[in-house]
């Protein structure tokens, strides 16, 4: 008679475990590597030395330091993007400066400095002051005489009398300026006017700050050039000429650091097509 089957009762069978993929193995059974010949390995190099450039060329000079000779980051938006931070970059290197300087300064103040606009006004008005009196000293002068003098009978005389020249006002006269800016910076604002110049052009320019000093840069592109031609912090005035070493855009870049608002306005006059404003 067939006993019925119990799965509990039942032998198991012993378990084999085998690889579904066996490594290939030399006589003494090590594992064979994969073969690569010179040429292989010289091409995959010279691949990635290729990528490797073409990534630092398009992408990461005009990303980071806004160096675009292929016009590519132009395109892009990384050109601007480098250039801000290199402007970002200047303005931490001359805090940094000041800051490092900041006991020397403290030892020997320098005077503070006085308002801009209020030099110009004592100016002005010690013009006008100048002018009102050489003519009031003239008219006295023309007066004097005619009070002091006696009264007498006029004589009778055949030579005519000699006539008295008017005396011409004196009005104070001052730079006639091409173009004249004012712009209002929040604290921590950055705005950038330029000029549009040809080489070797000279501009004439002055601009004051009222309520604070500003970090500038004055600088220059255009044509695949760019350069720096100078960097201040916290000033409240600059004024000067300014020479285009290249065709292209020259101008000046100021930011607020102060926590209050300033007010500066610019003039400029001289050799240039345009004034670029943002």
């Amino acid at each position: 008679m067939q006993k019925p089957f119990n799965i509990i009762t039942a032998p198991v069978p012993p378990l084999r475990a085998e690889s579904r993929h066996q490594p290939e193995t030399d006589a003494g059974g090590h594992i064979q590597g994969v073969e690569a010949s010179s040429g292989g390995l010289i091409r995959a190099t010279l691949g990635a030395a290729a990528a490797g450039g073409a990534i630092l060329l398009f992408f990461w000079l005009p990303a980071e330091y806004g160096i675009d000779p292929t016009r590519v980051g132009r395109l892009l938006g990384l050109t601007e993007m480098g250039q801000i931070k290199q402007q970002l970059y200047a303005e931490a290197d001359a805090e940094d400066a000041a800051l490092a300087a900041a006991p020397t300064a403290l030892a020997v103040a320098p005077p503070p400095a006085s308002d801009p606009n209020i030099a110009i006004r004592l100016d002005a008005i010690e013009s006008q002051v100048t002018a009102i009196a050489a003519v009031v000293g003239a008219d006295r002068i023309m007066a004097e005489p005619a009070a002091q003098a006696p009264v007498e009978a006029p004589a009778v005389s055949n030579e005519a009398a000699p006539a008295v020249a008017p005396v011409a006002q004196v009005e104070p006269t001052g730079p006639v300026w091409r173009d004249e800016v004012s712009y209002t910076l929040a604290s921590a604002e950055g705005i950038e006017v330029k000029l549009v110049m040809a080489e070797g052009g000279v501009a004439e320019f002055e601009w004051m700050a009222s309520g604070g000093g500003l970090n500038f840069e004055t600088h220059g592109d255009g044509g695949g050039n760019q350069t720096s031609y100078d960097t201040g912090r916290g000033v409240p005035e600059q004024s000067g000429t300014l020479t285009a070493a290249f065709t292209g855009n020259h101008g000046w870049f100021w930011r607020n650091r102060t926590s209050e608002p300033v007010t500066f306005t610019l003039r400029t006059r001289g050799d240039y097509s345009e004034m670029k404003l943002p």
